[in-house]
């Protein structure tokens, strides 16, 4: 969005919480947006931009909970039917989900057997949670190495809990541990430097969590990580 702002030559106002990486703020700086580091969740950093939009007329561009950010999302998952014409499974990183209520669309409109499995850390799942509540629910966000999937979904949800509800068919788990392993696994085996939201799929692999039959796609998205932090997980022989 920063570097999308700064082609349109419009001013932009990202406001994100003390949990987020600081190479990711210097990344969005580096595309000229200003960043506001506000509270300690996604949710505190909601408040500013509710703020922004009320007493400064700005325009909020939502991170997952609307209908043009959910089928931009869903473009993912015509390509991979492209690719992948005969899937039978698909493994989805799951935050507010945006990406997994496209992704799931396109792919159950065009194959309604094909099965999806949404994955997230164990450590503050807002989305998991709130399906287990049947309703939006807060839950505290956490650190963690996901931190892309940290965050609320939005008490007032109003497309991507009932999506989520109905399309996917499965939710993973998946500990510190096991997302470590497979940044290391990414970078030694498949020559990909992933940050720890992108590898959520690839650690229900290999932990073992899923066992896939069929044709199966694991995605991956995502490789803003901290170098000196990947370099200490993939310099781990463990």
């Amino acid at each position: 969005m920063a570097s999308a702002a700064s082609v349109a030559g419009i001013k932009c106002i990202i406001c994100m919480s003390k949990l987020v990486p600081k190479n990711k703020i210097e990344g969005i700086q580096a595309h000229g947006a200003e960043v506001r580091i506000i509270g300690n969740s996604q949710d505190d950093a909601q408040i500013e931009v509710d703020r922004l939009v009320k007493e400064e007329g700005m325009t909020m561009i939502p991170p997952f909970d609307h209908n043009d950010i959910i089928a931009g999302q869903g473009t993912l998952g015509l390509e991979i039917l492209k690719d992948l014409p005969d899937l039978d499974l698909a493994i989805i990183p799951v935050s507010g989900g945006g990406l997994i209520s496209g992704i799931s669309v396109a792919l159950k409109d065009a194959k309604p057997n094909c099965k999806i499995i949404g994955v997230s850390m164990e450590r503050g799942a807002a989305m998991y949670e709130s399906q287990k509540a049947g309703k939006p629910i807060f839950v505290k966000e956490e650190p963690t190495l996901a931190d892309s999937l940290g965050g609320g979904i939005g008490i007032d949800n109003k497309y991507t809990f009932q999506m989520t509800r109905d399309l996917v068919d499965e939710f993973i788990l998946v500990s510190e541990a096991e997302i470590s392993q497979a940044i290391h696994h990414a970078y030694w085996q498949e020559s990909q430097i992933v940050e720890g939201s992108g590898a959520v799929s690839v650690a229900a692999l290999l932990s073992k969590k899923i066992n896939p039959k069929g044709v199966t796609v694991a995605l991956m998205c995502g490789g803003n990580i901290d170098m000196k932090l990947h370099h200490q997980i993939v310099s781990n022989s463990g």
